[in-house]
């Protein structure tokens, strides 16, 4: 797994910069309501995003948290006074206060199946009844858009994972929420070419194929022998799901 307190510095620049926080806004807005009046970006990272929902909204306060001290610090130099570092399995926040709650790109990196269900029933206890939730589905499946890198990487070692749109939909609904809608957007910038997934491979970023994994050298070998080594494939297709408290 990726140590975000390293990868921080980079963030951004490797996942397509401000066209892709573009997209996810524009998307996330997509499926709030137009009367919320407080936002809470959970897992906000660098703030790239979170920046352009408070931007797009001006009557809606929106705030983020993250458990990154690095990434808060660039979310909290982006949003000054609004950035919380915390824990999203306990969020220090009340019950029932808030109109929304995000989490674009977080539930795929929960290390336990358990952890999926702690932040979705933390998100839905801080919506006030009538609020919503939103959060992306099915983050990993969305890189697999049909090219010869993902020929080359599916015969990788299989995990779970555990932010699957049935996984999701189920805590969402054990902690009292209801379906409310779907989006989806392009992941700009992002489409990797096999030197990029070279790249990624070898500072961690499979999570089934860490650093030093006996096997990871091997697919390092079958990504290099790709032709067009610099040509991105295409984009990633990510899907939100939003779910609304009675």
């Amino acid at each position: 797994m990726l140590d975000y307190s390293q990868e921080a510095e980079r963030y951004d620049a490797l996942r397509g910069g401000e066209p892709r926080a573009a997209a996810a806004a524009d998307a996330v807005l997509s499926l709030v309501p137009e009367d919320a009046r407080s936002l809470l970006d959970v897992g906000c990272g660098t703030g790239i995003v979170t920046r352009r929902l408070a931007a797009a909204r001006a009557g809606m306060r929106v705030a983020g948290v993250d458990l990154t001290d690095a990434m808060a610090r660039r979310a909290a130099a982006r949003l000054p006074g609004a950035v919380v570092l915390a824990d999203s399995r306990q969020l220090p926040f009340p019950d029932g206060q808030l109109d929304a709650v995000t989490s674009v790109w977080v539930l795929h990196l929960a290390g336990r199946p358990e952890d999926v269900g702690a932040i979705i029933g933390e998100c839905a206890r801080v919506l006030r009844p009538g609020g919503v939730y939103v959060t992306t589905v099915d983050k990993g499946a969305a890189h697999n858009v049909g090219s010869d890198i993902d020929a080359v990487l599916a015969s990788r070692p299989w995990r779970a994972a555990p932010d699957t749109a049935a996984v999701v939909e189920a805590h969402a609904v054990g902690h009292g929420l209801v379906p409310a809608g779907e989006a989806r957007f392009r992941g700009c910038g992002q489409g990797r070419s096999p030197r990029r997934a070279v790249a990624d491979l070898r500072r961690g970023w499979f999570m089934t194929l860490p650093p030093g994994h006996p096997l990871a050298d091997g697919f390092a070998t079958r990504l290099e022998a790709l032709p067009d080594q610099d040509l991105p494939r295409p984009d990633p297709v990510f899907t939100l799901r939003a779910f609304r408290k009675p």
